[in-house]
């Protein structure tokens, strides 16, 4: 090849290359791109970081949430936000209160929540050995140590040692119940809600919101702290009757409806109030706030 051939084809090859470029970055830069790009990473990459635009997330690659908050920039962060407007509609926003998160997984609720400024304390509990030290990363690198405390069990009745199944794909998923054959059991530390807020000297009296989503181990937890429940502290929680199972859901609502009498329900497209008595146990999965 003759000198000006050889300079002709690397001007050639460096156009494609920036065209090839140009177009990846485009593709990448979407939604679908983002979709493509994070369903093909390997297994050798372990944990990735994305600016959100006013905090960092650290997620795993591999898991459900993390794949989410990729794409999306978030994961759910409309809920967070719409929970709040709801309180503050209704006047249950308190100054100088303190949030109890039941099952902070990596932190992105957690984050939502803090970056709010709704709340002067939070208390995250998270038993998910995978979930934890990302959790730990996401408070420490969003510098909300002070703001945020964190605590590496489950809420049962009983302190002791728990089993717990690590869900594969969606580390939100994993659970004191075994969901599928793939599930990897571990053990995990159990204590109940009020240890864990003594423990921590909060006052039960300062808790301004309990949030739960612990994948059908909601009812366990609510026995572990029904001094909270007594007080009738705003409670949110994912209710799920296809885990609960026919029987557990009717008692659960009973003992529910004890000590608060109405609730907000959010379905997929409205909000309906209702008595809690009254809360459906037909339908697989919707969120509650029961209110004061």
């Amino acid at each position: 090849m003759t000198g000006r051939r050889w300079l002709n084809a690397k001007f050639w090859s460096k156009r494609m290359r920036k065209a090839r470029n140009a177009v990846a970055t485009r593709l990448f830069d979407s939604r679908t791109g983002r979709r493509l790009l994070i369903e093909n990473i390997g297994p050798r990459v372990l944990s990735m970081t994305v600016d959100a635009g006013d905090h960092l997330m650290t997620f795993s690659p591999s898991d459900y949430i993390g794949r989410k908050v990729f794409r999306k920039g978030h994961f759910e962060r409309d809920h967070v936000d719409r929970l709040i407007r709801v309180l503050a509609d209704k006047g249950l926003m308190r100054e100088e209160s303190c949030l109890l998160e039941i099952g902070g997984n990596i932190g992105t609720q957690t984050v939502y929540f803090a970056l709010s400024g709704a709340y002067t304390r939070i208390v995250s509990v998270e038993p998910d050995p995978r979930n934890f030290p990302l959790l730990q990363t996401n408070i420490h690198q969003n510098k909300l140590d002070e703001l945020v405390t964190l605590v590496n069990c489950a809420a049962g009745e009983k302190v002791g040692q728990i089993d717990f199944f690590m869900n594969t794909n969606n580390h939100g998923k994993s659970s004191v119940f075994q969901k599928s054959a793939s599930d990897r059991r571990t053990t995990v530390p159990v204590k109940p809600v009020t240890q864990i807020l003594a423990e921590l000297s909060v006052d039960p009296a300062d808790i301004g919101l309990v949030w739960m989503d612990i994948e059908g181990y909601e009812p366990v937890a609510c026995r572990s702290m029904v001094p909270l429940l007594s007080r009738r502290v705003p409670l949110y929680m994912e209710f799920t009757p296809l885990f609960y199972g026919p029987e557990q859901t009717r008692q659960f609502v009973e003992m529910l409806a004890g000590f608060y009498e109405n609730c907000l329900v959010f379905f997929e497209e409205e909000e309906q109030a209702m008595k809690v008595i009254d809360l459906p146990g037909s339908i697989e999965q919707y969120d509650v706030l029961f209110l004061p």
